[in-house]
């Protein structure tokens, strides 16, 4: 009985491409990474080759175009993944643009058996590969020839056990017709992607024989590290807790800070659930965020405020300013306006994870510089469900400010229509009451839970939100009286 082969993966080293890839890079695979000019080809191949060479594992990289190798080592050596000590040990560098200018395939392809043979290399790099492209259309010799050369590179690199990547301008890989697509093993395709101001890098995986690989397009981010690559995936779902014989699972709660607001969510939020906090401009959004947080500190937990536009001095805070300073609470800052929705999970869960935080605190989802990138404009609704599944994940109790227009008798809870997505809603809102702009707190939903549903005002004093214990009832949607408390609803 014969046994299946099974396929060798190396890492790659690039943070978030092997999860794309299926796993790794397959052993002994032949390669194309293509891309149009500055998207990133030629340091992406040289960070998987810093990863994988090793004294055992030497690496062949043949430059064909016009500029020496050490123009290019100058520009590589500034990131990080570079190890100078690398150089002639185990990565060797070799120019085949004089080879290449003869116009012989044969005369390249020799000179690339000759080096191989003589360093034995186990990843061999051919950057750019294109120049052979157009040599076979300009030159002499034809397609043909070209096919030719590029199924004897194939076999022989195959034969030496040899991982092997052609890198080439080639803007629409899909729409090329040339023996390098059919031949390929891989083919990995970087682009950039502009929208109005902003340009978001994005890599995508056109096949991967026998590796179960990420379709779709991908951010990345070129850094002083390197690429990061950030996978659209969606997290694993949470093992859902059996009820402990006919009793229902106890519902662990968590203080929003407010005992007022507590009472009124029938002893706080449950804990890992994501509450969406609406309301206009000046209603205590931010204020009760910093309540939720310093609570959370008093009881000893660790909290993340993540901020896309202001920082600790915008926020006009001293309580959050403190907690932030004495280190109780870290802050979550990124102002670029060419983020995508995997760079800030990434970057937020990270966080999260890092200082072990179990209270997050997003100020706000509506803010000029979360709002304005790209993939946000494009989709709000899915970027808001995938932050909060993300978040999810880590086990936090997560609050969000969202910023509502001041429409004093419509009744939304967000923008986009993304409230549902939200496992409780408290809103804040102004109503005019006897002449004078009072502010009103209610609880709209929670998920799994019961809660009150009554109407409070409430006030912002120098020691945070303070709430009325009486219930409002109106007699219109601009008059009203306060009354005796009452009037309990169920959640959601």
């Amino acid at each position: 009985m014969n046994d299946k082969v099974q396929l060798g993966f190396m890492a790659t080293g690039v943070p978030g491409l092997d999860s794309l890839l299926g796993g790794g890079l397959g052993e002994f695979s032949f390669n194309v990474i293509a891309g149009a000019p500055g998207s990133g080809k030629t340091t992406l191949a040289h960070q998987i080759m810093f990863a994988l060479a090793s004294t055992r594992k030497k690496a062949l990289f043949f430059t064909v175009l016009g500029e020496p190798p050490l123009k290019m080592l100058r520009y590589q050596q500034q990131y990080d993944f570079f190890d100078i000590d690398m150089v002639d040990s185990c990565i060797r560098y070799v120019n085949l643009a004089e080879d290449l200018r003869t116009g012989d395939f044969n005369g390249v392809l020799e000179r690339i058996i000759k080096e191989v043979e003589a360093f034995t290399p186990g990843l061999v790099f051919v950057d750019s590969f294109r120049s052979v492209i157009q040599m076979a259309k300009n030159g002499n010799e034809g397609v043909a020839d070209l096919q030719y050369f590029i199924q004897e590179l194939g076999t022989r690199m195959t034969s030496w056990q040899a991982t092997t990547f052609l890198i080439g301008e080639y803007v629409d890989p899909d729409g090329e017709a040339n023996p390098i697509m059919t031949v390929a093993d891989g083919l990995i395709c970087l682009s950039q992607h502009a929208a109005r101001n902003s340009v978001v890098r994005k890599i995508r995986v056109v096949k991967m024989r026998g590796q179960a690989h990420q379709m779709g397009l991908h951010t990345f981010r070129i850094s002083g590290k390197g690429l990061h690559v950030y996978p659209r995936l969606l997290p694993e779902p949470r093992p859902v807790r059996e009820p402990e014989g006919d009793r229902a699972p106890q519902i662990e709660r968590v203080s929003v800070g407010v005992p007022d607001l507590d009472a009124l969510l029938h002893g706080g939020l449950p804990k890992g659930h994501a509450v969406m906090v609406v309301g206009p401009s000046g209603s205590g959004k931010t204020i009760l965020g910093t309540a939720f947080l310093a609570h959370g500190v008093a009881m000893g937990e660790h909290g993340v405020i993540a901020c896309f536009e202001k920082g600790p001095s915008r926020l006009r805070n001293a309580a959050l300013d403190r907690l932030v300073h004495e280190g109780q609470v870290s802050m979550f800052q990124n102002r670029s306006l060419d983020l995508s929705i995997e760079e800030i999970l990434d970057d937020l869960v990270s966080e999260v994870r890092r200082t072990g935080a179990t209270r997050v605190v997003i100020d706000s989802l509506s803010e000029a510089g979360l709002y304005l990138a790209p993939e946000f404009r494009q989709d709000f609704r899915e970027a808001i469900f995938r932050i909060l599944a993300g978040l999810a994940e880590t086990g936090a109790t997560v609050m969000v400010t969202m910023g509502l227009e001041d429409r004093f008798t419509d009744l939304r809870f967000s923008q986009a229509d993304s409230s549902f997505l939200a496992d409780a809603i408290i809103a804040m809102r102004y109503v005019e009451i006897e002449g004078r702009l009072s502010k009103v707190i209610s609880v709209i939903k929670v998920r799994g839970s019961s809660h009150d549903t009554e109407l409070r005002r409430y006030d912002l004093t120098a020691s945070g939100l303070r709430i009325d214990a009486t219930m409002m009832q109106f007699d219109g949607m601009l008059t009203g009286r306060p009354v005796a408390s009452g009037g309990r609803g169920e959640g959601h």
